[in-house]
């Protein structure tokens, strides 16, 4: 089959809003959350902290009292069927395409397709229906369906860039850009796309994050600096966070075809693999079996023996269930704990981007294999007994990994592992 390789990325995230920033955070511990005022001032609401992004501001849902960096020039026809999550990922796709070099034509290539991930916007979505129930329905905004919907995302990328590939919206809670991911792979692989676009993307407010406060999954700390903490004793639950990725997947020969050299590549996309828990809509499996054969599947699929993985990001949300389930997995799918890969949760950074989640830290991923790091697991004061014989990173190490394995999750029980490993030609 045809390869696939990583030649772009794009990033609007709570840890920075491009690469070099993004590197940064990552290499020096630095964290993205902070109190947020409208939690913190509001004493209904149980919880304070959020992944903030900086440099965007929605103080309502007309576009023209947004503020955003003025990197991208966006005219009104653009902006005004989007949601804050498909402004995010206008600057990352735009950011993406600056970075693999892509030409407006290679863009606008029937070979070029984009895959999407987004839970919606929840914000514009309360918005419309308080407008269309207060004032009638006719006094909804007329871009009210495109700007809520979860498929807002393809909907206003597809026109904006032109694409004329496969465009698609992808719903699996948060696994979804993870699957969005695994579905690029094999368009590249089987040859039917020559380059892929996968973008996750979430608003970051308390409309997509308040939710989750009702099913007891966020935590309740206060100080950024202690929480989340994955695989720490005390941790009690994700703090949220929005923005967006893209990564651009490209077959290997096209690449090399439009003059992509080696040192461009970020790394290559060996395989990927899903499987579902059949347990619980809520929580995970608690013996991590269905994780465990989504990853063994991923390292079959890319011809990797479980011995032969150097680092694992872990989907690791700060849950008191969802880590131990993920520690299960991984003691299944590599049983032998002398030979298990490092393992740390960037969440404990950047918060938990839902939806957006699978493809960001895989994007992580393509940021250690290119420049030779992995990140730490950030807070961990007192790591959980349950970790014993899994190599969790509390403080930095020196090593360039040249297999890497990212694990993703969502709601319902479903889970996707990917593989990569370090470009060398």
């Amino acid at each position: 089959m045809k390869r696939a390789v990583i030649t772009g990325l794009g990033f609007v995230t709570s840890i920075g809003n491009s690469r070099a920033e993004v590197s940064r955070s990552l290499r020096e511990t630095r964290t993205g959350i902070e109190p947020y005022p409208e939690f913190v001032d509001d004493p209904e609401v149980p919880i304070s902290l959020l992944g903030t992004v900086k440099g965007f501001s929605f103080p309502s849902t007309d576009f023209e009292d947004w503020t955003f960096p003025p990197t991208y020039k966006l005219s009104r026809e653009t902006l005004r069927p989007m949601a804050p999550n498909s402004l995010f990922a206008y600057f990352a796709l735009r950011q993406a395409i600056d970075d693999a070099r892509l030409t407006p034509e290679q863009v606008s290539d029937p070979a070029t397709g984009l895959l999407c991930a987004s839970g919606g916007s929840m914000g514009m979505a309360y918005a419309n229906y308080e407008t269309m129930l207060r004032r009638g329905v006719m006094k909804c905004p007329p871009m009210s369906v495109i700007n809520s919907i979860p498929g807002s995302l393809y909907i206003n990328l597809v026109p904006a860039f032109r694409i004329k590939g496969v465009s698609l919206g992808i719903s699996s809670a948060c696994a979804s850009s993870a699957h969005a991911l695994g579905q690029a792979i094999d368009l590249i692989r089987l040859g039917r796309q020559q380059r892929v676009f996968v973008i996750g993307a979430e608003d970051c407010d308390k409309f997509s994050i308040l939710p989750f406060a009702a099913v007891r999954a966020l935590s309740t700390q206060t100080d950024p600096e202690k929480s989340p903490c994955a695989f720490d004793r005390k941790r009690d639950g994700f703090v949220g966070t929005g923005g967006a990725v893209t990564m651009v997947v490209e077959e290997l020969e096209t690449a090399r075809g439009r003059g992509v050299t080696d040192d461009q590549i970020y790394g290559e996309l060996l395989g990927w693999g899903q499987a579902s828990d059949g347990y619980n809509v809520l929580a995970p499996s608690p013996d991590g079996e269905g994780l465990a054969r989504a990853m063994t599947m991923a390292m079959g699929d890319a011809g990797v023996p479980p011995d032969l993985g150097d680092y694992l990001t872990a989907h690791a949300t700060s849950t008191p269930f969802g880590d131990p389930s993920e520690i299960h997995a991984i003691k299944r799918s590599s049983p032998d704990a002398a030979r298990r890969p490092l393992v740390s949760s960037t969440k404990s950074l950047t918060g938990h981007g839902l939806s957006l989640a699978g493809v960001m830290e895989a994007a992580f991923c393509g940021l250690t294999l290119r420049e030779g790091f992995v990140p730490v697991s950030a807070h961990i004061t007192e790591l959980d007994p349950m970790c014993e014989g899994v190599p969790v990173i509390t403080r930095p190490v020196d090593l360039a990994p040249a297999v890497v394995m990212n694990n993703s999750s969502g709601f319902g029980g479903t889970n996707v592992a990917v593989v990569m490993r370090r470009w060398t030609p």
